[in-house]
C-alpha cells in the first residue's frame, strides 16, 4: 500500500481546526479562572458569615451577662457609659 502525501486542503483543514481548537481552549481557561475567582470570595464571605454566626451564638448563649450586654450596646448601638469621652478620627 502506497502512502500519498496530505493536500494543501487538508493541510490547511488540519491547521484551522488546530487553530479552533487552541481558542477554544484559551477560553475555557479563563472561563475556569473566572469561576475561581468567584468560588474564593465566596469561600471568604462563609467564612466571615461564620464568624458572625459564631459571635452570635455566643451572645444567645449568654444574653444574660452584662459583659455580653455592654458590649452589645457598644458595638451595634455606639452607647457609652455616663463619664465616657468619645473620640473620633476624622481622617480620610
Amino acid at each position: 500500500m502506497k502512502l500519498r502525501r496530505a493536500g494543501t486542503i487538508t493541510k490547511v483543514i488540519v491547521l484551522v481546526l488546530a487553530i479552533y481548537g487552541i481558542v477554544n481552549l484559551v477560553s475555557i481557561w479563563r472561563r475556569i479562572e473566572t469561576a475561581q475567582d468567584e468560588q474564593n470570595a465566596i469561600v471568604e464571605q462563609i467564612t466571615e458569615l461564620e464568624a458572625a454566626n459564631a459571635d452570635r451564638e455566643f451572645e444567645l448563649e449568654h444574653y444574660d451577662d452584662p459583659r455580653v450586654i455592654e458590649g452589645i450596646a457598644r458595638a451595634e448601638l455606639g452607647l457609652v457609659m455616663p463619664g465616657e469621652m468619645v473620640l473620633v478620627d476624622e481622617s480620610p
